[in-house]
């Protein structure tokens, strides 16, 4: 298997050619990395059941633990998510930005992607490019963090990726250096708020 190409991109102002190459990948159930406001993250189309798959595979991750995905923008998040009033107003307070929130799936949601609570993990980073392939695709990302599987290490630029992860995934989006960051992840269950990783992100 071929090493899979790097195109460099300016993660703050989406140009649309290179967004739509990006799409095209995720339409023929690919996998790619991209930098977020947190770290590099790789990801594929949520209802790619070929592209989650490899996914697990990637991070020899447990079955029941689902991935987190993100939106394009808050209001798209409804529709995979059960968004309260109180949920609304904590999460328009916080996006974009390097939050992961925790609510109760809708049925839209493939089942491979929530647990037994029907749980969700969904995420609006302050990422302009990302943000604009999920816009252009028309569904979410599923993502999880771009790793060095043998070691654990975070992968914080597109070189080290490609090394490590090149013959595995289809697509590098090129943005420079990311420091690993992870976000904060909060659950929203309940209407209230419930700090369950620290992160980047800082509640104010």
């Amino acid at each position: 298997m071929s090493l899979a190409p790097i195109l460099e991109i300016n993660p703050h102002y989406p140009q649309p050619h290179h967004v739509q190459k990006a799409v095209e990948v995720l339409r023929g159930d690919g996998v790619i990395a991209y930098p977020t406001d947190t770290n590099y993250g790789i990801g594929c189309a949520i209802f790619s059941k070929k592209g989650i798959d490899r996914l697990y595979q990637l991070k020899d991750r447990d079955r029941k633990k689902p991935f987190s995905f993100l939106c394009s923008d808050l209001s798209d998040v409804a529709k995979y998510g059960l968004v309260s009033n109180f949920a609304y107003r904590t999460m328009k307070q916080f996006t974009p930005g390097p939050f992961t929130f925790i609510l109760t799936a809708t049925r839209t949601v493939p089942e491979m992607m929530h647990n037994r609570q029907r749980q969700v993990g969904i995420r609006v980073p302050n990422a302009p490019f990302i943000l604009a392939v999920a816009a252009e695709l028309g569904r979410p990302i599923v993502t999880t963090s771009a790793i060095n599987p043998k070691v654990g290490e975070a992968l914080v630029d597109a070189r080290s990726i490609k090394e490590v992860l090149g013959n595995r995934i289809d697509f590098i989006l090129d943005g420079g250096i990311q420091p690993n960051e992870p976000s904060t992840v909060i659950s929203l269950i309940g209407d209230e708020i419930t700090l369950i990783r620290q992160g980047k992100g800082i509640l104010s």
